[in-house]
């Protein structure tokens, strides 16, 4: 009687150091972007520390600035992955989430003791959610739509009000203000109501020359009073969608009162 003795399995063999290393590679170009919109934020929460607010918000802008190109670089060097989207959206956290809080709470919050704390810690959290929220709804929602505001706008809120401030002198109520702001972007974050995302606009289509006299024009007016305007630009987005919100109710409210008018007629 024989027995079938077991075959053993030849051990696997160990991956080359070079393949680990080739496997654990990242892209340079767009991770570089985003340390460099990290590092900008990081500058700017340490500029607040010392009392430089007019610093520290353009510091945050520039860090927009360069989390805007990240992504749009990456997609023309075709040099996407998982690796840059985790880093995008924890430096996107630290940009647009916690450096907005720290310099809103250093720069007028403090004075209004636990409530000035609890606002900041609402705002950083909300843009917790909202980023939380953006990477789930990923593939999920139409394109044309954001849900909520983007955590970049929200942070031009609350940031432009600094620039402003610093570039007049000095605005009456300003702590109620910065009290005000900063709620309204941390709860605009995670509101369910939609906003254009602009992501229709075709950079690449040719337009009519008079367009590009409008672009010019646009430059001028932003050098001119570059807080004022992308304050005034950013303010006005996240109204919008509240405005197109309360349109489409009460035209949805319309239709039905004369749908039941003409039911009772009939």
């Amino acid at each position: 009687m024989t027995t079938d003795t077991p075959q053993q399995t030849p051990p696997e063999s160990p991956i080359p150091a070079r393949g680990r290393l080739r496997d654990n590679s990242i892209y340079l170009l767009p991770n570089a972007f985003t340390l460099a919109a990290l590092f900008a934020a990081f500058y700017a929460i340490t500029q607040a520390m010392h009392g430089h607010y007019e610093t520290a918000a353009v510091s945050v802008f520039i860090a927009m600035l360069l989390d805007g190109m990240d992504g749009r670089v990456a997609r023309w060097t075709n040099s996407q992955s998982a690796f840059g989207e985790q880093m995008d959206s924890l430096a996107d956290m630290v940009s647009f989430g916690v450096a907005p809080a720290l310099i809103a709470y250093k720069w007028q919050l403090f004075q209004f003791g636990k409530v000035g704390y609890s606002i900041a810690f609402i705002y950083c959290a909300c843009a917790a959610l909202r980023l939380a929220l953006f990477n789930t709804l990923i593939g999920k929602v139409d394109k044309k739509w954001f849900i909520g505001i983007p955590s970049p706008t929200a942070a031009a809120l609350v940031i432009g009000l600094v620039w402003v401030n610093h570039s007049f002198e000095k605005l009456p109520y300003v702590g109620w203000l910065c009290l005000a702001v900063t709620l309204f972007a941390g709860f605009s974050m995670v509101v369910q109501i939609p906003f254009w995302s602009f992501k229709e606009i075709n950079i690449r289509r040719k337009v009519p020359f008079f367009v590009l006299i409008l672009a010019v024009l646009g430059l001028l007016v932003v050098t001119w009073q570059p807080s004022v305007v992308l304050f005034g630009f950013f303010l006005a987005y996240s109204v919008s969608g509240y405005v197109h919100y309360a349109w489409r109710w009460l035209k949805k409210r319309r239709q039905r009162a004369a749908r039941a008018d003409d039911s009772g007629a009939a």
